[in-house]
């Protein structure tokens, strides 16, 4: 098993990566000092595959868990269902030292935290992510909230969970787009920081999309240990942590004005990489041959890099980047690549640039 540590003081916590964890997470959960009621919060994708085994294992180890199932998918993240889980908390007396245990992908993490965040102005919180996007990125760092008509991650907090369990074993059972998407957020922690994976990547994706166990464990930990380093040094987002967001300006938009139904968050972070790719190489010198070396691994990896918009579509997407929570003075800032492995962020990009990319084909 590897483990990870997120250093921030008295809020510092552990991230457990290896195989075989779910049937663990009651001694996991035990052993940091919670026993009694709590909450279990999954999806009805998920829970038929897994919640057993966490019930199982909580209540041999002195726990009193409550399932709260939801629909899946990101339609479920939002104000009115995090009320339901409230209700369901309420209805059965959880009070302020029990745990909500948040068991599936990014969008029962985010949901799930944002609720442990709010019920009794806060609830320890745990995290179990089953997806690689989540094990890689979202379940880490504290970052929790729901989604409004406008826009994604508009109403939220800052709100770490006590420890994070990522069971290898459950990626198995993942759809293979659902895999794909993740890998986006991989891809992503290459260009922003490390080289070397990025590097990795482009050598071993065909293992790491047929789940190798060594490479997999390999990869989903230095993830982790790269978003853990920017958290520690930049936990609420007020410079260094705004890299995380590489492609994500226009992916959140380009969610936004799909409905959340056309493309899952890696594929829109997929084509707003590329995009961010572009402007890139314009503002700051991203060359070529590293604007080629991106595409093509997104590419490989099967992942969309491109989408042709209406001018309906176009004017909805600049009106959805204007929402982002990057925007000052009413501007838009970006992340944007100097290389592979090196960015800046709350970059300018002038409106007619970005709307000349937005419109370019490629």
């Amino acid at each position: 098993m590897n483990t990870v540590n997120v250093p921030l003081g008295d809020r510092s916590y552990s991230i457990q990566i290896g195989k075989g964890l779910l049937e663990q997470s009651g001694p996991t959960v035990s052993q940091l000092g919670l026993s009694g009621p709590c909450a279990v919060i999954t999806d009805d994708h998920v829970g038929p595959l897994y919640l057993d085994r966490v019930i199982q294992s909580l209540k041999s180890h002195g726990m009193d868990p409550v399932p709260v199932t939801l629909p899946h998918g990101e339609s479920t993240k939002r104000i009115a269902m995090a009320e339901k889980c409230y209700e369901v908390l309420a209805n059965h007396r959880l009070e302020r030292k029990s745990p909500v245990i948040a068991l599936g992908g990014g969008v029962i993490g985010d949901l799930g935290g944002f609720v442990a965040a709010t019920y009794l102005r806060g609830v320890p919180f745990i995290q179990i992510p089953t997806t690689m996007l989540a094990q890689v990125d979202s379940s880490v760092g504290g970052k929790v909230g729901v989604n409004l008509p406008q826009g994604k991650n508009l109403v939220g907090a800052f709100y770490q969970p006590l420890t994070v369990i990522c069971d290898l074993d459950t990626l198995a059972t993942l759809d293979p787009r659902e895999l794909r998407a993740g890998i986006a957020e991989v891809i992503k922690y290459g260009v922003i920081h490390d080289p070397e994976l990025f590097q990795t990547l482009e050598n071993s994706i065909d293992r790491l999309l047929a789940l190798d166990a060594e490479l997999t464990s390999g990869i989903v930990a230095r993830c982790c240990a790269i978003k853990a380093e920017v958290v520690r040094q930049d936990e609420k987002e007020g410079g260094l942590r705004a890299i995380l967001n590489f492609g994500h300006t226009i992916g959140h938009a380009i969610e936004a004005i799909s409905n959340y139904n056309q493309f899952l968050h890696g594929e829109a972070i997929s084509i707003g990489m590329v995009l961010a790719g572009v402007l890139s190489k314009e503002l700051l010198g991203f060359s070529d041959a590293d604007q080629e070396r991106l595409v093509a691994l997104l590419k490989r990896t099967g992942l969309p890099t491109s989408f042709n918009w209406s001018d309906d579509q176009l004017e909805k997407l600049l009106a959805a980047m204007a929402l982002d929570k990057k925007v000052e003075a009413g501007e838009v800032r970006f992340v944007l690549a100097q290389s592979i492995g090196k960015v800046g962020f709350g970059c300018r990009v002038p409106s007619p640039l970005l709307k000349n990319v937005l419109k370019s084909e490629f």
